[in-house]
């Protein structure tokens, strides 16, 4: 018999493939064992997905580090993680735009933002989004690269870091967003607004439990990464409406504040 996902010959009687290690599977597909190996694979707190969450919040740079070491089967991969998060981040795009972003304050300030000026923009944010999420990826990481590096590392291996990391603090959130969204909506954009502190928050937790500086040395190395990143993001911000003013999407009167 061989194995049907490496073709490497093994014995009949083998539960796990001695090369690849991957599951001896002999009989047809069953609603029973369907949902046995469903649960298996995701729902057991020995999986790679639970392992990987749940090091992630506790000991991200084991999880980090493993991965960067050739360590491969013992967590998830960092794109396999980064799909999960963008299919649930996806999944809230769908029910935003299906009618539970309707009650939305995007005034957070009362600063008069122009709700016409939203109407237009969020269609494009719900077809973009991940295109957008995936360029916050090298942002974050050159920010890192430049501030929290006494290990060398490569700026690929800072992507791969930050791929953990973002995708894990949307996988994190997921709950919190969802919650929000169903039962107070108008709460929606002020719990954007500090999540996103959090995740730098999270972000430089992270990159310490790499580094591992000195306190005083960490304090400006935490500032100067916050602030490269938030340049960064508020760089593709600016980028984002420059498009859409190019494109004729908005205009200058959609940006006027509404008393």
């Amino acid at each position: 018999m061989e194995c049907k996902n490496c073709n490497t010959p093994q014995r009949t009687d083998f539960n796990y493939c001695p090369a690849c290690g991957a599951r001896v599977i002999q009989n047809r597909i069953t609603f029973k064992n369907l949902i046995y190996d469903i649960t298996e694979r995701y729902l057991n707190l020995d999986s790679s997905l639970v392992r990987t969450f749940l090091h992630l919040l506790t000991k991200p740079a084991v999880v980090i580090e493993s991965y960067l070491g050739g360590v491969r089967r013992k967590y998830l991969n960092p794109i396999s993680y980064l799909g999960i998060a963008m299919t649930l981040s996806g999944l809230l795009l769908f029910m935003m735009s299906h009618g539970l972003a309707s009650d939305l304050n995007w005034d957070l300030f009362d600063q008069g933002t122009n709700p016409e000026l939203m109407k237009k923009i969020m269609p494009i944010i719900y077809d973009f989004s991940s295109f957008i999420f995936l360029l916050y990826i090298p942002i974050f990481a050159i920010s890192a690269w430049l501030t929290f590096n006494n290990k060398s590392l490569y700026f690929s291996e800072f992507i791969v870091a930050f791929v953990y990391i973002l995708a894990h603090w949307s996988i994190l959130t997921f709950p919190i967003v969802l919650g929000i969204l169903i039962i107070y909506p108008e709460m929606y954009v002020g719990t954007s607004f500090f999540l996103l502190i959090a995740m730098f928050l999270y972000s430089i937790y992270v990159l310490q439990s790499i580094n591992s500086y000195s306190k005083g040395n960490f304090f400006l190395r935490a500032f100067l990464f916050s602030a490269l990143g938030f340049m960064g993001y508020i760089g593709l911000v600016i980028v984002f409406y420059i498009i859409l003013f190019a494109t004729g999407t908005i205009t200058i009167e959609d940006m006027m504040p509404v008393k």
